[in-house]
């Protein structure tokens, strides 16, 4: 199989010492994917992964996944394969792709040297390193400058100065409109999220609330964080052992335990390393509504779920919004 030349010309191979191959998965339900192995020059080997999609859709996913890597990969560049960009073929234009280091993974249960950091030390250095200053604002803003896919949904991420704000507006309100194009409108689904986002939000996130009054700092997250979309592996052709990584990131800037939601919705992390990552990166404050927090993030990828697939995933939306607006509703 050849390559084609846009791919060839992004990465500055030689065509004629490079080969491409059919490669499995592909973090979405539309890519493909390849591995590719070209000679250099040295005579050494380097080997890349490629996801490759047809249609607008395709394009946006592989954009958002390209700054999602680089974001991650400028914080802490062991806990994921690096992007090196993103584009149309020549011979495809209606056709884009991605390219990232290969990982050779293992699998997480495989034993790992003591001198590579825990995956939950690479979460908890992410989680500590604030988010840059967007272009032409005078702080660190919750968003994110380009949309993300986290599965096929293309979130917004346009910029707030409050996470309360982006959570209630940007995700919850966001995926209810998803939801109901997919599912139809729901009158009893609608009020428990609009009461969500206009009461529970304020109560639990609010600037003034969270973090002793002081709001919280936007860092950048993975975003979709389940068990599947990590691994232990070697990323790329490094040298050395393998170490914890992750993949197939949906990133933005956020409040650290955001990621926490999805983790704790799908488990496969559990408590020996959420107490690590805690002794590096502590609940925030009021740390006696960590729990509700966490399902109120929790709640989101429900919300998300039900409006890729539908079925059991309402309920489960349905029975976290009505605890926490039992809880945090007011009247």
């Amino acid at each position: 199989m050849k390559l084609d030349p846009a791919v060839i010309k992004l990465l500055g191979l030689d065509a004629a010492t490079t080969s491409v191959s059919s490669a499995g998965g592909g973090g979405c339900s539309s890519a493909s994917t390849s591995k590719i192995v070209s000679k250099l020059p040295d005579g050494t080997e380097k080997t890349f992964f490629m996801k490759s999609g047809s249609g607008k859709e395709a394009k946006i996913m592989f954009q958002g996944e390209d700054a999602s890597l680089k974001a991650i990969h400028d914080a802490v560049p062991t806990l994921c394969p690096q992007s090196f960009g993103h584009g149309q073929f020549e011979s495809q234009p209606q056709t884009s792709f991605l390219v990232t280091d290969f990982l050779h993974l293992t699998s997480r249960s495989a034993s790992k040297s003591s001198k590579t950091q825990s995956l939950a030390a690479k979460l908890a250095k992410l989680h500590n390193t604030p988010a840059p200053i967007p272009d032409g604002y005078d702080k660190p803003q919750f968003g994110f400058p380009v949309t993300t896919c986290c599965g096929d949904t293309p979130q917004d991420n346009n910029y707030k100065e409050s996470w309360a704000e982006f959570y209630a507006e940007n995700r919850l309100r966001f995926i209810l409109r998803r939801s109901e194009k997919s599912n139809g409108s729901d009158k009893e689904l609608r009020t428990l999220v609009e009461q969500t986002a206009s009461k529970v939000v304020p109560r639990l996130l609010g600037d003034d609330h969270l973090n002793n009054g002081k709001g919280v700092t936007p860092v950048v997250v993975h975003g979709d964080l389940w068990s599947g979309n990590a691994s232990v592996g070697k990323i790329g052709n490094a040298d050395g052992e393998p170490e914890d990584v992750v993949y197939d990131s949906s990133a933005c800037y956020a409040h650290n335990e955001y990621e926490l939601g999805i983790m704790k919705m799908f488990g496969g992390f559990g408590g020996s390393f959420l107490k690590e990552y805690h002794e590096l990166c502590p609940r925030t404050e009021p740390v006696d509504e960590y729990e509700d927090r966490v399902k109120l993030y929790e709640l989101y990828h429900h919300l998300n779920h039900y409006a890729m697939f539908g079925g059991g995933y309402k309920g489960g939306a349905v029975s976290i919004m009505t605890a926490l607006v039992r809880k945090y509703g007011g009247d």
